[in-house]
């Protein structure tokens, strides 16, 4: 069914300026949950080393979780605003609806993972019965009240996919503050709050994210009219489903990979010490306020692309892509700049030991080496998504963590110690760059060129009539 409607901003704006309105307000969102990420850690940290090892080892089970909400938002993401720029309101209703089917599924199905495996899941990485038994603790909690962070992230995407990029900077800062309040109050017992250790970083966490859900459910009742969800009578479409995965099953599996690269280098690290994965912890704490603004630019871009991918607009689809790289670029810029000044101040946060500084300060400089390339990177693969092609951004994703970084890092372990390890990261995000200029020549002649032919061609004949 085919609607007349507004045209929506993303096909009319000056790129530049729709650019900026929907990555903003994203952007400040990531880096206030980017804080509180790190105030986690640095309150956790006051407990002892263990605590925050436990926090470290149980992120690659958090990253799935996030890699499910977010890879199944990016599918929904693409097929919304794909049909939004076709005008198609019937699929776009199939894309909400479905998108909340598949975030409830993902839920139950992580929920009896945690109750199942959390205990096995920690003896798998070390046998040190403090970070076990703390780390377990922390894990159930997660899993079991994950509906909050499955349907936070459903909603938020539900809006940025209509362009209302402002008010996912309300729900996620407004889960943030809510965590960062309660931290303190539950990890060490402030008042009548109970001291909870790290399980109350647990509790904390899952406070803020059921909030942030609810809260966006209101926000999407009220402000998203181009969205209407229709729960009762609803019943699942295997096609708009399909058309969902398509996309987002490849952004799950890249993120999935994640989690198996941050499980294999704690393996790799844990063999030198346990510093030495809390330094990497430390490491993935502060740079997710490098690569969550990225990532702001990024959730940004999508829906933009999508859309325009959709009313058949290259032009703007390519000064989107070409101002996405270069504002990602410059971030990545003033994040290498700041950890290579001022890393044993950072470190100190996460009440870092003699030891840890003197592992902690060489890993911080030569893996923020690769911030230069990393965020044209991180912008290409999601261009790739944007465009349905989603197998392209798994294949550099594969190549960088699996094919290049843990067999580097591995084989440097081995040849040259621990400082020699962290050049991994440099290497395999070279590769990852040079697999994204060979992809982004493919889409461009697969998808860009025609669209700019048929362009060209009716031109021609409008002058000619």
């Amino acid at each position: 069914m085919n609607e007349t409607i507004q045209e929506n901003k993303m096909g009319v704006m000056p790129v530049g300026r729709l650019l900026v309105s929907m990555s903003v307000p994203i952007m400040i969102s990531m880096l206030v949950q980017a804080l509180y990420n790190v105030v986690d850690s640095i309150f956790v940290a006051q407990i002892s080393e263990d605590a925050l090892n436990a926090v470290s080892l149980a992120f690659p089970m958090q990253n799935l979780m996030i890699a499910v909400a977010t890879g199944t938002g990016v599918g929904m993401n693409a097929l919304l605003s794909k049909s939004l720029g076709e005008k198609d309101m019937e699929n776009v209703r199939l894309a909400a609806n479905n998108g909340l089917f598949l975030a409830f599924a993902s839920y139950v199905v992580f929920a009896v993972i945690g109750l199942l495996t959390s205990h096995m899941f920690f003896l798998a990485q070390t046998n040190i019965p403090a970070i076990v038994e703390q780390g377990t603790q922390y894990l159930l909690i997660c899993t079991l009240c994950s509906f909050g962070l499955f349907g936070q992230i459903c909603f938020e995407r539900l809006l940025q996919s209509t362009g209302r990029t402002i008010y996912t900077m309300i729900t996620q800062g407004l889960g943030a503050i809510i965590n960062i309040i309660f931290d303190p109050l539950l990890i060490f017992g402030v008042g009548p709050f109970p001291k909870m250790g790290v399980a109350g970083a647990a509790v904390a966490t899952v406070l803020g994210q059921i909030i942030a859900f609810l809260v966006s459910i209101l926000i999407n009742d009220r402000f998203n009219p181009e969205v209407r969800l229709t729960i009762r009578g609803f019943r699942p479409c295997g096609a708009t489903i399909r058309r969902i995965y398509a996309v987002g099953v490849p952004s799950i599996i890249m993120a999935a990979i994640s989690s198996v690269m941050t499980f294999g280098m704690n393996k790799i690290l844990i063999a030198y010490s346990s510093t030495a994965t809390a330094v990497f912890g430390a490491y993935f704490k502060l740079q997710s306020f490098v690569f969550m603004p990225v990532f702001g630019i990024n959730n940004g871009m999508v829906p933009i692309i999508a859309y325009n991918f959709g009313a058949r607009k290259p032009a703007r689809m390519k000064k989107t892509l070409a101002l996405s790289v270069l504002f990602a670029t410059a971030i990545m810029v003033i994040g290498l700049a700041i950890l290579q000044i001022f890393p044993v101040q950072l470190l100190r946060m996460f009440n870092a030991s003699d030891n840890m500084l003197a592992i902690g300060v060489n890993a911080l400089r030569i893996i923020s080496v690769h911030f230069l390339i990393a965020g044209a990177s991180v912008i290409l693969s999601s261009f790739f998504q944007a465009l349905s092609h989603g197998m392209l951004s798994l294949w550099v994703s594969v190549a960088r963590q699996l094919v290049v970084l843990l067999p580097s890092a591995w084989v440097l372990s081995r040849i040259g110690g621990l400082d020699l390890v962290w050049w991994a990261f440099p290497i395999a995000e070279l590769v990852s760059l040079a697999l994204c200029l060979i992809f982004l020549r493919h889409s461009y002649r697969v998808e860009i060129a025609p669209m700019e032919h048929a362009q060209a061609a009716a031109s021609a004949a409008e002058a000619l009539s």
